[in-house]
């Protein structure tokens, strides 16, 4: 269980949302603060690009805010979280990737008319390393977007996230064993196709990180000078050896392990001055009534 310490006295999550409801302005602050960063990476995964994340965040925290005098205890407080965030993300507009209705098949297409014809050499990869894993994470969080909204949220949550059936299935509203066939499913599909498709996963597979940097260069899908997905030079450089670990794994649990060797995503410097100036308005809990 999560746990604030101040001056010596420890409140766990729950405490501190207790103190925010009844009108406690520094319990607020602590309670949000302790979830933006699972809203922002749940929306990222979710929506594929970081300023529909950011936006999307935006929302559920204000209706987080808005909403938290709703909060009965009858679950943890992040399956509550997270339960708004999904309600959140089911019913908003489709933004930038959803407009483009991916399919597994088209994506397939893509990938395999985008291969260059060499690969990197060793001196060239390791130069290179911000920009494979600007392709790695995108590409990899594309995938997710071949799948429609109840499905990819169900392999997020289950799958990425690792929440249990209990809590997946209270976030989604839905039965457990309803949660379990949309995972399953999902699951398979995902694991298919990067099976038969991605080179990271399955050596056999033609496609690799490295044959398609200058392809999503040409096309405007990467900007060297302004990468949205690769911001650690140090997770960059660790990659190869999470790989070979990954390929360790039985091969049902490697397109899992490849999501979570993802790091996690920081939201930008404009979601935490935005978040600032909300939490500034809050001292009169305005935004709760």
């Amino acid at each position: 269980m999560d746990e604030n310490t101040d001056s010596g006295v420890s409140h766990t999550l729950e405490d501190e949302v207790a103190l925010a409801r009844s009108g406690d302005p520094i319990a607020l602050e602590s309670v949000v603060r302790t979830v933006q960063q699972d809203i922002y990476n749940l929306a990222l995964r979710f929506l594929w690009h970081p300023q529909d994340a950011e936006d999307a965040s935006q929302e559920i925290l204000i209706r987080v805010i808005t909403s938290l005098d709703s909060f009965r205890g009858e679950s943890g407080f992040r399956t509550w979280v997270y339960r708004v965030a999904c309600n959140a993300l089911l019913t908003l507009r489709k933004k930038r990737m959803e407009q483009q209705s991916l399919s597994f098949e088209q994506f397939a297409e893509d990938l395999a008319h985008g291969l260059s014809d060499s690969l990197l050499s060793v001196e060239e990869e390791v130069e290179q390393k911000l920009l494979l894993e600007e392709v790695k994470i995108g590409c990899t969080l594309a995938m997710l977007q071949c799948l429609d909204r109840k499905h990819r949220l169900a392999y997020i949550l289950g799958e990425i996230m690792e929440l249990d059936h209990i809590q997946s299935a209270d976030a989604l509203q839905i039965t457990p064993a309803t949660f379990r066939k949309q995972l399953s499913r999902a699951r398979a599909n995902i694991l298919s196709f990067m099976t038969n498709q991605c080179g990271l996963i399955n050596p056999d597979n033609a496609c690799r990180c490295s044959r398609r940097v200058s392809t999503a260069i040409t096309l405007g899908r990467v900007d060297p000078s302004n990468l949205i997905f690769a911001t650690s030079q140090q997770q960059a450089k660790r990659f190869p050896q999470i790989l070979v670990e990954i390929r360790e794994l039985e091969e049902y649990r490697r397109a899992a392990a490849l999501y979570q060797s993802h790091p996690e995503a920081r939201a930008p410097d404009s979601f935490s001055l935005w978040l600032q100036k909300l939490l500034d308005e809050m001292p009169d809990r305005s935004l709760m009534k």
